[in-house]
């Protein structure tokens, strides 16, 4: 027979595990978060290979319904074209894309020193800006008074040229490491979609391994329902991006503007952001329409007022009707917060990262529902 001082022992012990538990979890959960924040960008570029793959797959889904081919087959014949069509781009418009993208960045250059000039004209405090590099870079116009240096009949110094040797070693060494960087995050980026796209299944079943057995067949309904969330929505933005480069293009060379093709690449790139990536694209074709005059400035506006529109009221309502169903305030406070912390890479990936997120809360709201009805 179990006696009071036994009870309260066992109470005490249950007391005692329970506080032991949450503290190891709470330890634990800060461990996680200590070391998500120290390698952020490699989670960030591990999920950004796997936002590849998942579109890879649901493009090789998609031409699976129209010929009946292996899963390998149909995922080369997507890679191939892919990579043919930007070969292609790059082939044809090659000397293109790099002239105008030289004449965009002098013409964006000039319209932010345009801008200086207009914020100090209207009693505007311009310091907080560095606008010194551009002016001297951008207006010709503008006399660029440089002190002579005192004559003198010396050679310079070892001691100088080796300052400026090492100062020009330093800059082209970032300048290369920089490149290496960025075409290594490429080939990470493209590998890891690739290989995640190939075998979707190993992974997936790896992933459901990590579930613990009781919870396994919760963890199936989630991950399957993540896949096919991103799969919509992936397939849907990529024909929305190429909405936005093909309307942004042809409405750009109607207008006369220089460097339209590289503007409306540009602005397909950037819709992959929503409404930050749309208002900054927005931003960059007005300043370069500028250069043209007033009313190509205008026209362009009323492009990107145009384009904003049937992003916002056509495309996003029909193709990703069945995607995603987000309010845009809490997106574009997600996004400012995870731009904030993470920068470009929080920015870019917010809207799938709070997709996966929605995801997981709509079931485990659907799980409490009936718990709480039968409750009452």
């Amino acid at each position: 027979m179990t006696g009071p001082a036994d009870i309260r022992l066992q109470a005490r012990n249950d007391l005692a595990w329970g506080i032991s538990v949450g503290g190891i979890s709470v330890v634990l959960f800060i461990c996680l978060l200590l070391f998500a924040w120290h390698f952020a960008a490699a989670l960030f570029l591990m999920f950004a290979g796997m936002l590849l793959g998942v579109a890879l797959n649901a493009m090789s889904n998609l031409l699976g319904r129209v010929v009946r081919l292996p899963h390998s087959l149909r995922l080369t014949i997507v890679c191939l074209a892919v990579a043919g069509m930007l070969s292609g781009i790059l082939f044809l418009g090659g000397s293109t894309i790099a002239r105008q993208t030289t004449v965009l960045t002098n013409t964006l250059k000039s319209q932010l020193v345009n801008v200086k000039g207009f914020m100090e004209r209207n009693g505007i405090d311009t310091s907080l800006f560095d606008f010194q590099s551009l002016s001297l870079q951008s207006d010709p116009s503008v006399p660029v008074v440089v002190p002579s240096p005192a004559p003198t009949h010396s050679l310079p110094s070892a001691g100088a040229i080796a300052s400026s040797g090492g100062a020009i070693f330093s800059q082209s060494v970032k300048l290369i490491l920089g490149t290496v960087s960025a075409v290594g995050n490429f080939f990470i980026v493209l590998f890891l979609g690739i290989a995640f796209a190939s075998q979707p299944a190993v992974y997936r079943s790896g992933l459901l391994f990590m579930a613990p057995a009781r919870h396994r067949a919760r963890a199936v309904v989630i991950v399957d329902r993540i896949s096919e969330t991103l799969e919509r929505w992936l397939i849907a933005q990529i024909i929305t991006m190429m909405a936005v480069f093909l309307v942004t293009w042809i409405g750009l060379e109607i207008i006369g503007i220089q460097s339209a093709f590289i503007l409306g690449i540009q602005a397909g790139l950037l819709a992959f952001i929503p409404t930050v990536g749309a208002i900054l694209g927005g931003l960059i074709v007005v300043l370069a329409s500028l250069a043209s005059g007033w009313v190509a400035g205008l026209s362009a506006f009323i492009l990107f007022l145009g384009v904003h529109a049937l992003e916002s009221y056509l495309l996003t309502p029909i193709i990703q009707r069945q995607a995603l169903d987000i309010p845009p305030a809490t997106l574009f406070a997600f996004q400012i917060l995870l731009g904030i912390v993470f920068g470009v890479w929080g920015l870019a990936l917010a809207l799938p990262l709070m997709a996966i997120a929605k995801v997981m809360i709509d079931h485990f709201k659907q799980d409490a529902a009936p718990t709480a009805i039968t409750t009452v």
